[in-house]
């Protein structure tokens, strides 16, 4: 029996493979790994994956594929001099780098090698397919956001009135967050605005912006809407805002959603899902400058409209008044007039009356007089009577009278009348008045 060497086997190998596969061929994969060498070479992984499995996005959230669902797979090498052509050119046609998980198409020749074995050697890679990747993932979001029936559920929301708490999902310096912010200053209006920091591109955009909206939506009562907004950028650098999750989290968010997340060829599923789409930052601080004059204009139009009502019913309400004074005037002159009258009536009956009674006062004086002057005589003569009788029962009682009888009249020294022994003390003095003098005494 014939036997080969481990080499022999590989050289006739590659050289089958070299006869069988001699041209260059264009295949579909997935980045499962990327890393570069020192030597300025690129060292890949392919994938083909189950279509059941290959739910497409980019960049994953994860470097790391499990091999569930995995049909093929292939190392892959790019060697230096390909590799400085092909990476400046897929970045800047795209405005993505090469990474883990995308979708590629590249051309490739199939290779052995004694030593390292199978392998790919590309030569060439497709941007343009990677943005039409892009595109049929996001018709696929779109198509499940329409039948789980929550892709115009935020546009159904109304716009607040006026249009003034903004709440800002933009990332920290970003030049457009600046230009937001600087248009709503030198507007001259007067926003509330509040930056939610987000990531804007790289693997953390959709996890940083739910996060953001979470936030938000605790404290929705504070703001009137929500505005996401970032510079634009290649159609592979908006890929994350065509990410399914974020986008049913827009649709079903409980307030409006302003999406400046792009320049004018650029449209999102973010942007389908949100209450106004707009291009760019610069366009959502536009639109909340123009809702805030047109608030502020139909604003002075009412304040005109009710100056106007105002002055036209003051001037209708001045008419009433003045007709209403003349009435009050003429019904104030005739009630004068009458009160004037009735006055001057009641004057001539005052004067008929008074003298009337004059008359009868004048003749009861005329009357009472001689009847007052016999009363009054006759009480004086009763009076004259009465001081008569005073006065002679004063006389009767007088002290003189007392002591012509031959009573006596006894005080101590200090005038008090003494009626009782008892009153005074042994030898207490006492005085005894007489008709003709005093006697002073010791009691013993």
């Amino acid at each position: 029996m014939t036997s080969l060497t481990l080499s022999q086997l590989h050289a006739m190998v590659s050289q089958a493979l070299a006869l069988t596969f001699p041209d260059d061929y264009w295949v579909v994969a997935e980045i499962a790994e990327m890393r570069e060498g020192k030597g300025g070479h690129c060292y890949m992984e392919l994938v083909e994956k189950d279509e059941e499995s290959d739910v497409w996005t980019l960049p994953p959230p994860r470097a790391v594929h499990s091999p569930t669902g995995i049909k093929a797979k292939a190392k892959a090498n790019v060697w230096s001099s390909v590799w400085q052509r092909l990476k400046p050119q897929f970045h800047q046609a795209t405005g993505q780098p090469l990474c883990v998980g995308l979708k590629v198409l590249v051309k490739v020749r199939v290779t052995f090698h004694p030593q390292y074995g199978y392998s790919l050697h590309v030569k060439e890679i497709d941007p343009s397919f990677s943005i039409g990747e892009m595109t049929r993932h996001r018709q696929e979001i779109i198509r499940r956001l329409q039948r789980d029936g929550i892709i115009g559920l935020n546009r159904q929301l109304s716009l607040p009135r006026p249009l003034r708490r903004i709440a800002v999902i933009s990332a920290v310096g970003a030049a457009g967050y600046g230009d937001f912010c600087k248009q709503l200053h030198e507007s001259g209006l007067h926003f509330h605005v509040r930056l939610f920091p987000a990531a804007m591109q790289g693997t953390e955009v959709e996890a940083s912006v739910i996060d953001a909206l979470d936030t938000i939506a605790r404290q929705s009562a504070q703001w009137d809407c929500v505005a996401i907004i970032r510079g634009g950028g290649a159609a592979l650098d908006l890929s994350d805002f065509n990410a399914h999750l974020l986008a049913a989290h827009i649709a079903q968010f409980p307030l409006p959603v302003i999406t400046g997340i792009g320049h004018d060829r650029d449209e999102t599923v973010a942007d389908l899902v949100a209450h106004t789409p707009l291009k760019t930052p610069t366009a959502v601080a536009q639109f909340l400058v123009d809702a805030m004059l047109a608030e502020v204009a139909l604003l002075k139009q009412l304040a005109d409209r009710l100056q106007h009502a105002c002055l036209e019913s003051l001037h209708l309400r001045q008419r009433g008044f003045d007709a209403l004074c003349r009435r009050y005037e003429r019904v104030a002159y005739a009630f004068c007039s009458m009160q004037h009258r009735t006055l001057m009536r009641c004057l001539g009956t005052l004067r008929t009356l008074s003298t009337t009674r004059l008359k009868l006062l004048w003749q009861r004086k005329q009357n009472v007089l001689p009847a007052l002057q016999r009363h009054s005589e006759a009480r004086l003569a009763l009076q004259r009577q009465r001081l008569a009788l005073i006065e002679k029962t004063l006389q009767m009682a007088s002290p003189e009278r007392i002591l012509r009888q031959g009573f006596s009249i006894t005080t101590d020294t200090q005038g008090r009348l003494l009626r009782h022994p008892q009153e005074v003390k042994a030898g207490d003095v006492v005085i005894t008045r007489l008709l003709h003098g005093t006697i002073q005494s010791i009691k013993s």
